[in-house]
Protein backbone atom coordinates (compact mmCIF):
# COMPACT_ATOMS: atom_id res chain seq x y z
CA UNK A 1 0.00 0.00 0.00
CA UNK A 2 1.50 3.42 -1.13
CA UNK A 3 -1.65 5.68 -1.38
CA UNK A 4 -5.09 5.53 0.38
CA UNK A 5 -8.23 7.50 -0.36
CA UNK A 6 -9.68 7.77 2.69
CA UNK A 7 -13.70 8.74 3.82
CA UNK A 8 -16.16 9.27 6.33
CA UNK A 9 -20.07 9.61 5.96
CA UNK A 10 -23.41 9.64 7.36
CA UNK A 11 -25.74 6.88 6.44
CA UNK A 12 -29.51 6.62 7.82
CA UNK A 13 -29.43 3.69 10.16
CA UNK A 14 -32.19 1.59 8.20
CA UNK A 15 -30.20 2.06 5.28
CA UNK A 16 -27.36 -0.62 6.82
CA UNK A 17 -28.16 -2.90 3.92
CA UNK A 18 -28.57 -0.89 1.04
CA UNK A 19 -25.52 0.79 1.74
CA UNK A 20 -23.65 -2.23 2.07
CA UNK A 21 -25.01 -3.68 -1.32
CA UNK A 22 -24.19 -0.20 -3.03
CA UNK A 23 -20.45 -0.52 -1.72
CA UNK A 24 -20.28 -4.29 -2.71
CA UNK A 25 -21.24 -3.12 -6.16
CA UNK A 26 -18.43 -0.36 -6.60
CA UNK A 27 -15.97 -3.01 -5.55
CA UNK A 28 -15.33 -4.72 -8.76
CA UNK A 29 -14.89 -0.98 -10.40
CA UNK A 30 -12.48 -0.10 -8.01
CA UNK A 31 -10.09 -2.95 -8.24
CA UNK A 32 -10.42 -2.67 -11.82
CA UNK A 33 -9.01 0.80 -12.10
CA UNK A 34 -6.70 -0.59 -9.47
CA UNK A 35 -7.63 -0.81 -5.96
CA UNK A 36 -5.95 -3.29 -3.38
CA UNK A 37 -8.44 -2.91 -0.81
CA UNK A 38 -11.80 -1.59 0.23
CA UNK A 39 -13.39 -1.51 3.67
CA UNK A 40 -16.32 -0.09 4.86
CA UNK A 41 -16.77 0.10 8.72
CA UNK A 42 -20.34 0.95 10.26
CA UNK A 43 -20.16 3.18 13.78
CA UNK A 44 -20.18 1.10 16.70
CA UNK A 45 -18.19 2.87 19.18
CA UNK A 46 -18.35 6.68 18.16
CA UNK A 47 -18.42 9.19 21.33
CA UNK A 48 -19.58 12.94 21.19
CA UNK A 49 -16.81 15.01 22.14
CA UNK A 50 -16.41 18.64 23.59
CA UNK A 51 -14.86 20.02 20.35
CA UNK A 52 -15.00 17.70 17.52
CA UNK A 53 -16.40 14.24 16.97
CA UNK A 54 -16.84 11.95 13.93
CA UNK A 55 -20.94 12.98 13.98
CA UNK A 56 -20.09 16.93 13.72
CA UNK A 57 -17.61 16.23 10.79
CA UNK A 58 -20.01 14.76 8.57
CA UNK A 59 -23.17 16.72 10.66
CA UNK A 60 -24.74 13.46 11.39
CA UNK A 61 -28.03 13.43 11.94
CA UNK A 62 -29.77 11.29 15.20
CA UNK A 63 -31.08 8.64 12.81
CA UNK A 64 -27.63 8.13 10.87
CA UNK A 65 -24.77 6.26 11.83
CA UNK A 66 -20.62 7.51 10.92
CA UNK A 67 -18.91 4.83 8.49
CA UNK A 68 -15.22 4.79 8.29
CA UNK A 69 -14.04 3.85 5.52
CA UNK A 70 -10.72 3.79 3.10
CA UNK A 71 -9.59 2.20 -0.18
CA UNK A 72 -5.63 1.02 -0.55
CA UNK A 73 -3.86 1.67 -3.98
CA UNK A 74 -0.28 0.51 -5.03
CA UNK A 75 0.57 4.51 -5.82
CA UNK A 76 -0.80 8.20 -5.76
CA UNK A 77 -1.15 8.04 -9.77
CA UNK A 78 -3.22 4.88 -10.04
CA UNK A 79 -5.38 6.34 -7.63
CA UNK A 80 -5.68 10.08 -9.52
CA UNK A 81 -5.87 8.10 -12.18
CA UNK A 82 -8.53 5.55 -10.83
CA UNK A 83 -10.75 8.54 -9.71
CA UNK A 84 -11.24 10.21 -12.42
CA UNK A 85 -12.21 6.88 -14.48
CA UNK A 86 -14.88 6.29 -11.70
CA UNK A 87 -16.14 9.80 -12.18
CA UNK A 88 -16.40 9.10 -15.88
CA UNK A 89 -18.20 5.52 -15.74
CA UNK A 90 -21.18 5.56 -16.65
CA UNK A 91 -21.91 2.55 -14.22
CA UNK A 92 -21.67 4.64 -11.71
CA UNK A 93 -24.24 6.73 -12.74
CA UNK A 94 -26.70 3.81 -12.08
CA UNK A 95 -25.70 3.70 -8.36
CA UNK A 96 -28.51 4.10 -6.06
CA UNK A 97 -26.47 5.83 -3.36
CA UNK A 98 -27.96 5.79 0.41
CA UNK A 99 -26.88 8.46 1.95
CA UNK A 100 -25.98 12.49 0.91
CA UNK A 101 -23.17 12.75 -0.78
CA UNK A 102 -22.39 16.49 -0.51
CA UNK A 103 -21.75 15.74 3.55
CA UNK A 104 -19.54 12.71 2.68
CA UNK A 105 -15.61 13.45 3.62
CA UNK A 106 -13.00 12.73 1.34
CA UNK A 107 -9.76 12.79 0.63
CA UNK A 108 -6.00 11.45 -0.12
CA UNK A 109 -3.29 10.22 2.20
CA UNK A 110 0.60 9.27 1.91
CA UNK A 111 0.79 6.40 4.22
CA UNK A 112 3.59 6.87 6.66
CA UNK A 113 3.26 4.07 8.55
CA UNK A 114 2.05 0.45 8.44
CA UNK A 115 3.33 -2.02 10.85
CA UNK A 116 1.36 -5.23 10.88
CA UNK A 117 1.07 -7.34 14.41
CA UNK A 118 -0.67 -11.41 14.59
CA UNK A 119 -1.91 -12.68 11.40
CA UNK A 120 -5.70 -12.47 11.07
CA UNK A 121 -8.76 -11.42 9.95
CA UNK A 122 -10.14 -8.08 10.78
CA UNK A 123 -13.04 -7.87 12.79
CA UNK A 124 -13.03 -4.44 14.50
CA UNK A 125 -11.23 -1.27 13.57
CA UNK A 126 -10.26 1.97 15.31
CA UNK A 127 -10.87 5.10 13.35
CA UNK A 128 -8.55 8.55 14.11
CA UNK A 129 -9.18 12.14 12.16
CA UNK A 130 -6.04 14.35 13.80
CA UNK A 131 -4.66 18.31 13.20
CA UNK A 132 -1.05 17.72 13.50
CA UNK A 133 1.34 21.06 12.88
CA UNK A 134 3.46 20.30 9.27
CA UNK A 135 6.58 21.01 10.89
CA UNK A 136 5.69 17.94 13.83
CA UNK A 137 5.49 15.62 11.33
CA UNK A 138 8.78 13.64 12.29
CA UNK A 139 7.36 13.77 16.12
CA UNK A 140 4.11 12.69 15.32
CA UNK A 141 5.97 9.99 13.43
CA UNK A 142 8.44 8.74 16.32
CA UNK A 143 5.02 9.07 19.00
CA UNK A 144 3.16 6.49 16.56
CA UNK A 145 6.09 4.44 15.87
CA UNK A 146 5.75 3.53 20.22
CA UNK A 147 2.57 3.76 20.22
CA UNK A 148 2.12 0.99 17.30
CA UNK A 149 4.30 -1.50 19.32
CA UNK A 150 2.42 -1.51 22.50
CA UNK A 151 -1.15 -1.76 20.00
CA UNK A 152 0.68 -4.86 18.84
CA UNK A 153 1.56 -6.15 21.91
CA UNK A 154 -1.85 -6.08 22.80
CA UNK A 155 -3.25 -7.95 19.94
CA UNK A 156 -3.76 -5.08 17.48
CA UNK A 157 -3.57 -6.95 13.51
CA UNK A 158 -2.22 -3.90 11.63
CA UNK A 159 -1.35 -0.22 12.46
CA UNK A 160 -1.64 2.76 9.66
CA UNK A 161 -0.74 6.15 9.80
CA UNK A 162 -1.25 8.52 7.06
CA UNK A 163 -0.53 11.39 6.17
CA UNK A 164 -2.26 14.18 4.61
CA UNK A 165 -1.76 14.93 0.85
CA UNK A 166 -4.35 15.93 -1.01
CA UNK A 167 -7.18 17.30 1.07
CA UNK A 168 -9.57 19.61 -0.25
CA UNK A 169 -11.71 22.30 1.18
CA UNK A 170 -15.46 21.09 0.93
CA UNK A 171 -18.91 23.19 0.53
CA UNK A 172 -21.08 21.33 3.38
CA UNK A 173 -18.08 19.35 5.29
CA UNK A 174 -14.54 18.36 4.68
CA UNK A 175 -11.56 17.06 6.78
CA UNK A 176 -9.91 20.71 7.94
CA UNK A 177 -13.45 21.58 9.40
CA UNK A 178 -14.10 17.89 10.95
CA UNK A 179 -10.68 18.94 13.01
CA UNK A 180 -10.90 22.63 13.56
CA UNK A 181 -7.57 22.41 11.71
CA UNK A 182 -5.15 25.61 11.44
CA UNK A 183 -3.41 26.81 8.35
CA UNK A 184 -0.74 25.65 9.36
CA UNK A 185 -1.64 21.98 10.22
CA UNK A 186 -1.85 19.03 8.02
CA UNK A 187 -4.73 15.77 8.54
CA UNK A 188 -3.59 12.56 9.72
CA UNK A 189 -5.65 9.62 9.09
CA UNK A 190 -5.17 6.64 10.76
CA UNK A 191 -6.57 3.72 11.95
CA UNK A 192 -5.80 0.21 14.21
CA UNK A 193 -7.09 -3.38 12.37
CA UNK A 194 -7.86 -6.00 15.88
CA UNK A 195 -9.10 -9.32 15.19
CA UNK A 196 -12.70 -8.73 17.14
CA UNK A 197 -14.43 -6.17 19.42
CA UNK A 198 -13.45 -7.71 22.77
CA UNK A 199 -9.62 -7.58 22.07
CA UNK A 200 -9.59 -4.23 21.15
CA UNK A 201 -11.63 -3.44 24.29
CA UNK A 202 -9.09 -5.77 26.60
CA UNK A 203 -6.57 -4.15 24.63
CA UNK A 204 -7.34 -0.55 25.24
CA UNK A 205 -7.75 -1.19 28.75
CA UNK A 206 -4.45 -2.75 29.08
CA UNK A 207 -2.92 0.01 27.19
CA UNK A 208 -4.24 2.77 29.45
CA UNK A 209 -2.17 1.16 31.97
CA UNK A 210 1.02 0.65 29.98
CA UNK A 211 3.82 3.17 31.31
CA UNK A 212 4.89 3.54 27.34
CA UNK A 213 1.69 5.51 26.80
CA UNK A 214 1.51 7.60 29.59
CA UNK A 215 4.91 8.43 28.18
CA UNK A 216 3.81 10.05 25.02
CA UNK A 217 4.36 13.46 24.33
CA UNK A 218 1.51 14.28 22.01
CA UNK A 219 2.93 16.70 19.12
CA UNK A 220 -1.00 18.19 18.31
CA UNK A 221 -3.86 19.02 19.77
CA UNK A 222 -4.96 16.01 20.93
CA UNK A 223 -8.86 17.92 22.01
CA UNK A 224 -9.30 18.27 18.38
CA UNK A 225 -8.29 14.54 17.39
CA UNK A 226 -11.68 12.53 16.64
CA UNK A 227 -11.79 9.11 17.15
CA UNK A 228 -14.25 6.37 17.20
CA UNK A 229 -14.72 2.23 17.29
CA UNK A 230 -16.42 0.95 13.88
CA UNK A 231 -17.50 -2.65 12.89
CA UNK A 232 -16.54 -4.01 9.16
CA UNK A 233 -19.20 -4.64 7.07
CA UNK A 234 -17.37 -5.15 3.43
CA UNK A 235 -13.50 -5.95 3.51
CA UNK A 236 -12.90 -6.79 0.19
Amino acid sequence: MTYVQGFVLPVPADKKEAYRKAAAAFSPIAREFGATRQVEAWGDDVPDGKLTDFKGAVKAKPDEVVVFSWIEYPSKEVAEAAHHKVMNDPRMHDMDMPFDGQRMIVAGFTPILDEAGKTGTTGYVDGFVAPVPAGNKQAYLDMAKKAATVFRDYGALRVVETWGDSVPDGKVTDYKGAVKATPDEKIVYSWVEWPSKQVRDDGWKKMMEDQRMKDHQMPFDGKRMIYGGFSPILDI
